[in-house]
């Protein structure tokens, strides 16, 4: 059987701030996904974060004691057999990171939607999370009732049934809802199986043009490093299509802003790796490491988030002005309070999600629910891509809508 080196499929975790996100990625992958020094200090996800988990099955143990992310059987030590290989994509809960939730959502092909059983059901970014998942097209998704250990099992059983109600009211399906403590392991193995029962990964075509959104990017050499030493800059995301292999020559885009304008870079691929693995070719599922010849002053602290990487000529169009045929929501479901959505006029900033990129705009004209929008950063967008719309409501930017990508006005390079 040939070895799994890379993930096949990327399983996101959506719900409010503080509901146990990150402890549930440690509990399935034993890597806290908080990385950077703020998220330590301040003990809440900022930026995407991310973990591989082997999915694995112990042949001697019953169900679903058998269900394991560890290469040995924790109850007899037995060599368990691996299932599936997952990336873990970690998602803040906060909404004034609502923009991050949003690129993370565009990279997932399955969710592990976490609601906490000490609090009240639904939280504000509880419903703003599950309709960030809806709008994005995010169907496979088990929901994680966490925290049991806070709560007595009265509390715990009157939560689950505020989580039903939620779920009933707004999706068609009901997922299944596992009740589990991240903390003390409770009902991990549960998880396990659900998630190897219900979480497939998408059809592939690996013969598509490659393409990949770039979620996060790196300048991976330490302070002091002799100018001879120095490695080129690394970019961190997910295959969208196609594959990229070692030695490929990509294109960046919209790429680096220079004298007054963006100009689109262009490099070789060096290394290729998914967590410390390093693969010869790399292809949608996971996420994936590029190292790259360019410049680590080009990539340093995420400068390099939301470009999307392809090969020479082959990538979709970049725009200045987008036509958006938008559809809005009723209310306003990131707030304590609901409030009707009020549509934007000519002259509004909007902020859009375009893949991983959080583009502003302002709106030049909109006839009936068809927006011509004028970027402030240039948008590389496919035609009928999917985007989401949100607005400045007092001091914080909230999901109004969505919407597809109809064409507009190209960047001039």
């Amino acid at each position: 059987m040939r070895e799994i080196l890379q993930p096949e499929m990327n399983v996101g975790t959506a719900g409010h701030v503080d509901h146990g996100k990150s402890t549930l990625v440690q509990a399935l992958t034993g890597v806290w996904p908080e990385r950077h020094s703020e998220e330590l200090r301040r003990g809440i996800t900022i930026k995407l974060g991310y973990a591989n988990a082997d999915l694995r099955k112990c042949p001697s143990c019953d169900e679903p004691k058998c269900y394991t992310t560890s290469k040995k059987c924790p109850i007899d030590g037995s060599e368990t057999i691996l299932l599936r290989k997952i990336s873990l994509v970690d998602c803040p809960g906060h909404d004034t990171l609502m923009a991050t939730m949003l690129a993370g959502s565009t990279l997932m092909d399955a969710a592990l939607f976490i609601i906490a059983s000490n609090e009240p059901v639904p939280q504000p970014q509880t419903r703003e999370h599950l309709m960030a998942l809806k709008i994005m097209g995010v169907k496979q998704i088990i929901v994680v009732q966490t925290k049991i250990e806070l709560v007595s099992e009265e509390e715990a059983i009157r939560n689950y049934e505020q989580i039903l109600r939620f779920l009933e009211a707004n999706l068609d399906e009901i997922p299944p809802i596992i009740p589990v403590s991240a903390l003390h392991g409770v009902n991990i193995d549960f998880l396990i199986r659900e998630m190897v029962r219900r979480f497939a990964p998408p059809q592939r075509d690996p013969t598509k043009t490659p393409k990949m959104y770039v979620a996060r990017s790196f300048d991976v050499n330490r302070p002091g490093t002799r100018p001879e030493k120095l490695v080129g800059g690394v970019l961190g995301g997910t295959i969208i299509q196609g594959r990229f292999r070692l030695g490929d020559e990509i294109e960046i885009r919209p790429g680096a802003y220079r004298g007054g304008k963006f100009i689109p870079l262009t490099t070789k691929i060096v290394s290729l790796k998914s967590e410390d693995t390093p693969l010869e070719e790399a292809y949608p599922g996971g996420l994936i490491g590029v190292g790259t010849l360019l410049d680590p002053a080009l990539t340093k602290a995420d400068n390099m988030v939301g470009s999307v990487v392809g090969l020479p000529n082959e990538l979709p169009p970049v725009w200045s002005e987008l036509d958006i045929e938008a559809k809005f929501f009723d209310k306003i479901v990131g707030m304590k309070e609901e409030i009707p959505v009020t549509k934007p006029k000519s002259g509004d900033f909007i902020q859009l999600n375009v893949g991983t990129a959080t583009v502003p705009a302002v709106l030049k004209e909109m006839s009936h629910d068809l927006m011509r929008l004028l970027v402030r950063i240039p948008a590389v967008a496919e035609l009928d891509q999917r985007v989401a719309i949100s607005a400045r409501i007092g001091n914080r930017w909230r999901l109004i809508g969505f919407g597809h990508v109809k064409g507009g006005v190209e960047y001039r390079y």
